[in-house]
């Protein structure tokens, strides 16, 4: 791993964009895409440069982009790849994480120096990396959370230091299922997916009943109390129930998902979903994943009223989760080296990869490989596959895999723990085959 060559390029990429007049930034529509796009669009404004701002769900070239006479991608690996001839004469680089290659452009990329973008470090984290002011060190951390790659590590637990540092992020570890801050505890458990609480997740009278018999006080001076608010003693009380309870109901696995480290943003107001990194980038990814990215844009950018339009489809994208998930674990099929998920008329093609990774919470013993499939609004088939980390360990590359399966009848890519794909639908069975065949 060179760090030194990957702070050099960082400098690099640093430099072409301080002398762009005014760029066009183009970033991914995931939790990771927003936060690292917005970062972007910051940095360029603590510098005094004016930009513009174009979020996609796949790399396709768009009129902005032909307009434009420098452009920024964020978060999107296979730019040239993709794009191709249509960048000629433009000035550009890219700011990325996932699995490729050096080109003509020039890359801030962790790949390309050693270190693996799928576990140590995000595009946000990445972004921050090129730009190294304070105050964006808040994005870089909720990018690295909703890239599901925690606990931080390697370049990511660098930069969660330099924030502890300043006083911007605080580490603890707690309970760490989504909600601790924003949810009433009867609703912070029902809607709780990850990990799939059976006989709770989606059932309110259960979770009242059950907090009740953990002899946890429900409501204070009239209101009802959050997870933040109990007192340590209770806090262990529920995690140790919640424990218990997953035993007892045949997941116990999934009781190791309960605690762990949790990401405080310090400058955040207290309370807020804005001051735990998790949801924070949860709120992001609800926007993305429901046509509404440039919410999530605003609400990094902290502008006015974007918050409160962020809370309604975060109420959306999670009743999603509840019904997909509870679909999943009765319809996955076992396909000797993969499960396989079919989601077609079922599933939103915008939250299909959040719910097959959410089967490893305590359905599916993380053995192999998940692929899930949903229809996008072309009436094409969007593939999500997901591995844990054990599986990458001993050799599973899903990007690799799927950029391979999907030569001749799609496009595919991505990371080694986490890689999406898109083909035409009548090409599955082809699809399956290959997917298969490079496992």
């Amino acid at each position: 791993m060179d760090k030194i060559g990957f702070f050099k390029r960082c400098e690099e990429v640093r430099g072409r964009i301080e002398n762009f007049k005014e760029p066009l930034i183009v970033n991914h529509y995931d939790a990771d895409g927003l936060a690292a796009g917005a970062l972007v669009a910051k940095a360029l404004e603590i510098r005094g440069m004016n930009y513009n701002i174009l979020t996609l769900r796949k790399l396709d070239f768009k009129e902005k982009m032909k307009n434009a006479e420098e452009i920024i991608f964020v978060d999107f690996g296979g730019v040239e790849e993709s794009l191709g001839d249509a960048l000629k004469g433009k000035q550009v680089v890219i700011i990325d994480h996932h699995q490729g290659v050096d080109g003509k452009f020039p890359q801030a990329n962790p790949h390309l120096f050693g270190f693996d973008g799928g576990s140590e470090l995000s595009s946000s984290g990445t972004a921050y990396m090129v730009f190294r002011n304070d105050e964006l060190v808040d994005l870089a951390v909720v990018g690295a959370v909703g890239d599901m790659q925690f606990p931080l590590k390697s370049l990511n637990r660098d930069i969660l230091r330099e924030g502890i540092g300043k006083g911007i992020v605080r580490c603890d570890i707690d309970l760490s299922i989504f909600g601790r801050i924003s949810r009433p505890l009867v609703w912070f458990l029902s809607y709780c997916t990850e990990p799939f609480l059976p006989g709770l997740t989606g059932n309110e009278k259960n979770c009242y009943r059950f907090l009740k018999e953990a002899g946890i006080e429900l409501k204070q001076d009239g209101m009802w109390r959050k997870y933040y608010e109990l007192e340590l003693e209770e806090r262990v009380r529920l995690v140790s129930a919640l424990a218990a309870y997953l035993y007892s109901k045949g997941v116990g696995n999934a009781s190791r998902e309960l605690v762990g480290e949790v990401y405080m943003l310090a400058k955040q107001k207290e309370g807020s979903e804005l001051s735990d990194a998790k949801e924070y980038s949860t709120l992001l990814n609800a926007c993305g994943r429901h046509n509404k990215p440039e919410v999530g844009i605003r609400v990094c950018l902290g502008r006015e009223g974007a918050l409160e339009e962020a809370r309604a489809m975060l109420n959306e994208h999670r009743k999603q989760l509840r019904e997909g998930i509870v679909y999943a674990i009765s319809n996955y099929e076992d396909f000797g080296k993969f499960y396989f998920l079919d989601g077609r008329k079922h599933i939103e093609d915008g939250v299909i990869g959040v719910i097959v990774g959410m089967l490893y919470g305590g359905t599916l013993a993380g053995d192999k490989p998940i692929v899930g499939i949903a229809l996008d609004d072309e009436g094409k088939i969007k593939i999500s596959a997901r591995a844990t980390k054990d599986l990458v360990v001993h050799g599973v590359n899903l990007g690799e895999a799927l950029s391979k399966a999907c030569q001749g009848i799609g496009v595919g890519g991505g990371h080694n723990i986490a890689a999406g794909a898109t083909i035409e639908k009548d090409k599955l069975d082809e699809f399956l085959l290959n997917f298969s065949r490079e496992l």
